[in-house]
């Protein structure tokens, strides 16, 4: 952990407790991770400027926050948190020590979660899959609370919000639609990511994702001979790998089994577009499995 950052942030601290944030006009709420923008936006329009503490193509496991993003973090009239992702852990009670009078949104509370564990020194830890977004059926759960937020944020506004949360509930239906159709011959079928990043979208439409990392972290010659030898034998197509991640251990398996790698973006701004080409791109390694 940053040095800086710790010092930084002891700097705004002080400095936002004594001080009264000016209404500059379009009021501020800060995200976790880009795809709950989409959620805000759909929603709100553009009555919120939004602020992303995990910028595109960093890793919200380990990610640090910068002076601009704490900034506005303190002007915010609200925080929406997965809940359960890494960097939270680590920083979400110092944005709420920052912030103290935003109003606090865990969109994970509502999820009916998977329990998930790794080893730290030693010791196995439990803790909760924060994944969840990926899966329509889960966004559905997001975009109702993201509503609900943003009515008592605005009751103003009230009647657009519900008739803009109604539309966007008609487009997560489509890619739930889609996922449902395009899966429901593959049930139980196993696909191979290198971050375990869609046991969500797996258990909401009956597949079974197997994960190249191994407890969080780059795969043993062990694990990845059994990772190779599962491959060849469900006849796995394509490694998926996230932007975030190097997809150097993906690409070994993929060369041992003829395979190729498919980059997926889970952590797009645009919600929609990045879950149905995960969704197509599942089911395109599925038919190219059968041949």
């Amino acid at each position: 952990m940053r040095k800086l950052s710790i010092i930084f942030l002891a700097l705004i601290a002080s400095l936002s407790c004594n001080r009264k944030t000016a209404d500059t006009g379009q009021k501020i709420i800060t995200a976790s991770i880009a795809p709950y923008k989409y959620f805000i936006n759909e929603i709100a329009g553009d009555d919120f400027k939004v602020n992303v503490m995990v910028p595109a193509g960093a890793n919200p496991h380990i990610y640090e926050p910068y002076p601009g993003q704490i900034n506005r973090l303190g002007r915010s009239v609200a925080y929406i948190s997965n809940g359960y992702l890494g960097f939270e852990m680590t920083w979400l009670g110092r944005f709420y020590e920052i912030n103290k009078t935003m109003k606090k949104l865990s969109v994970g509370e509502k999820i009916d979660p998977i329990e998930s564990g790794h080893h730290h020194e030693g010791k196995q830890i439990e803790g909760v899959d924060p994944h969840f977004w990926v899966s329509p059926e889960c966004a559905l759960t997001i975009a109702s609370s993201v509503r609900d937020l943003l009515n008592e944020l605005n009751p103003s506004e009230k009647q657009k919000y519900e008739s803009n949360y109604s539309r966007l509930i008609l487009r997560i239906g489509e890619a739930d639609e889609a996922a449902r159709t395009l899966f429901s011959e593959f049930s139980g079928k196993a696909f191979m990511i290198y971050h375990p990043n869609l046991a969500y979208l797996a258990r909401d439409y009956g597949l079974t994702e197997i994960s190249v990392e191994f407890e969080g972290k780059e795969p043993p010659p062990s694990r990845l001979k059994e990772l190779i030898d599962f491959a060849r034998t469900e006849n796995i197509t394509t490694i998926f790998v996230q932007k975030e991640y190097d997809s150097k251990n993906a690409n070994a398996i993929a060369h041992e089994v003829g395979a190729k790698v498919r980059v997926i973006d889970p952590l797009s701004e645009n919600w929609y577009e990045s879950t149905m080409d995960i969704i197509r791109a599942l089911h395109k390694s599925f038919t190219e499995n059968q041949k």
